[in-house]
């Protein structure tokens, strides 16, 4: 039996969310090995975001089945009024399954999207969304130029061809293209001859540049094109996120970069900040201990231990 009148019933207003929801996934199921570093990495990502990204946004963050001590900062974050939406899932329910609840939930009309280890550079979201409403037919912006696939951006050119100005060439930098490859733990050595044969496509439209091509790492998009994908039937925790780019691509949906690198790749750990790429990059010298432990059937034995491992606790 009830007693007494509900007091929300005598609540006119209700605040209205944030235009734009900044969406972030996280996993880091413990604290050591390839996840020592992740935590701060977290901790440094979210800071560069709310840094002058140009445009106000809420934060919605979606931990997919972190450990103890992650758990309790992004509480008392939340606590503190600095992540508006905070969701807690018991088990990792891979990227797939994390993005049908992040992409279908959040509030906002524009969703950025971010991986947990992005270091931003002010005004990432405003010049993100500057491409979205400026360009038609806008699929996906990611907020640093790289190079890409070009099969992921067939229908961008095919665009461009016929409605701006398109233009073939090296317009992103050496270091800037270098300083992404290395941070996924390629070589520079390997990069020279990477970056010698293949281009950039530069698309002008109505006074504003962009560069063919997008990433599901990071991206800004309208959440109604967003849901058009929806849901993502993934049976891997990782591996095959590449579909919303050829989804997208195959629907005729523009995929467009910044000119100017305003989203960096720190893995897992703070070594860019440390200035720890450059030599990171470097060719070398194998010792007789790594050698052995590159041979075929003892890496293969190995990395099937910490596999089995991982599993028991993960």
């Amino acid at each position: 039996m009830r007693k007494g009148q509900n007091p929300a019933k005598f609540v006119k207003d209700v605040v209205r969310p944030e235009r734009i929801t900044v969406a972030l996934l996280n996993y880091i199921p413990f604290l050591s090995g390839f996840y020592a570093e992740t935590l701060d990495v977290l901790k440094v990502s979210l800071e560069s975001m709310r840094k002058d990204a140009g445009l106000p946004f809420d934060l919605m963050i979606f931990d997919n089945g972190s450990c103890e001590e992650v758990r309790e900062y992004l509480v008392s974050e939340k606590e503190e009024g600095r992540i508006q939406y905070l969701i807690l899932s018991e088990k990792n329910m891979g990227k797939g399954g994390a993005w049908n609840v992040m992409l279908a939930g959040a509030p906002g009309e524009i969703i950025a999207y971010t991986d947990a280890d992005v270091l931003f550079s002010p005004n990432w979201l405003s010049r993100s969304v500057e491409l979205l409403e400026t360009f038609p037919n806008v699929g996906m912006v990611t907020a640093r130029p790289y190079r890409t696939s070009p099969e992921l951006y067939s229908s961008t050119l095919e665009w461009a061809k016929q409605n701006a100005t398109l233009d073939e060439g090296q317009f992103i930098p050496w270091k800037t293209f270098l300083e992404f490859n290395l941070s996924l733990g390629q070589t520079e050595e390997e990069n020279v001859k990477v970056y010698a044969e293949t281009s950039d496509w530069r698309i002008q439209y109505k006074g504003v540049t962009a560069l063919a091509g997008a990433s599901h790492w990071q991206f800004t998009a309208y959440k109604t094109t967003l849901q058009q994908f929806l849901p993502f039937d993934m049976d891997k925790p990782m591996g095959q996120v590449r579909q919303l780019d050829k989804r997208m691509n195959d629907a005729g949906y523009l995929r467009l970069m910044v000119s100017d690198p305003l989203a960096m790749n720190m893995s897992n750990t703070l070594g860019y900040l440390r200035d720890e790429l450059k030599d990171a990059g470097k060719k070398k010298p194998i010792s007789l201990g790594k050698r052995i432990l590159e041979i075929g059937i003892i890496k293969k034995m190995l990395l099937a231990v910490y596999n089995k491992i991982f599993s028991w606790y993960y």
